[in-house]
């Protein structure tokens, strides 16, 4: 489009095309910032992320938050250096990484409508079972089509982030873990080792 418009107008017009081009990165990499930050800083906010994740500086800004969510994300791009098909596996992460909270979603929703919490008054449940059966069984087919090497690399991302939940139940002397919570917990620490082993053993690329 620089070029086209080069052509019509003249010089100015490629320059005035990357300016704004330049612009709307900008913009785009300040918002995928904040959304990052806000992940750590909305849960401790909550009581469920350690405190000094919410503490904020005298403009308003989650310092902590910003200063850990940028640092790994540096860490990931460092990463990958040394990954082939770059873009390729990080949508492949992406999506592993992403598909793992919606089969939670998915199976909690399934849980409500056979326990009927949150229901008060007795009308049927039929459609709302279906609906929350059908999400539960289709993420269990994409975790399965996402194949278990994205899966067991998800879990190596995921179990160093319940040290921030252990830290901030013990900061409100709550108890860590249900026993439903232990056993999730033990599988993604299960699932981080083999990760972790195939990626020493090679039987896992990145």
């Amino acid at each position: 489009m620089a070029s086209v418009l080069e052509s019509i107008v003249g010089p100015w017009g490629s320059v005035f095309i990357k300016a704004g081009v330049i612009l709307s990165v900008l913009g785009a990499y300040l918002a995928w910032t904040l959304v990052a930050a806000e992940i750590l800083y909305i849960p401790a906010k909550t009581d469920d992320m350690p405190k000094f994740l919410a503490r904020e500086n005298a403009k308003g800004a989650p310092v902590f938050a910003l200063v850990m969510a940028g640092g790994l994300v540096q860490l990931l791009l460092i990463l990958l250096l040394f990954t082939y098909e770059a873009l390729d596996f990080m949508l492949d992460l992406t999506s592993a990484l992403a598909l793992i909270p919606y089969l939670l979603a998915a199976g909690y929703a399934l849980k409500l409508t056979i326990t009927r919490e949150t229901y008060e008054d007795r009308r049927s449940l039929v459609p709302d079972t279906v609906i929350a059966a059908l999400a539960t069984f289709y993420t269990l087919f994409l975790v399965y089509a996402a194949g278990w090497d994205h899966l067991l690399l998800s879990c190596i991302l995921y179990a160093p982030g319940a040290l921030l939940y252990w830290q901030a139940r013990r900061e409100r002397n709550l108890r860590v873990f249900t026993p439903a919570e232990a056993v999730l917990f033990g599988v993604i620490v299960v699932g981080a080792v083999l990760g972790i082993y195939g990626l020493v053993s090679g039987s896992i690329q990145i």
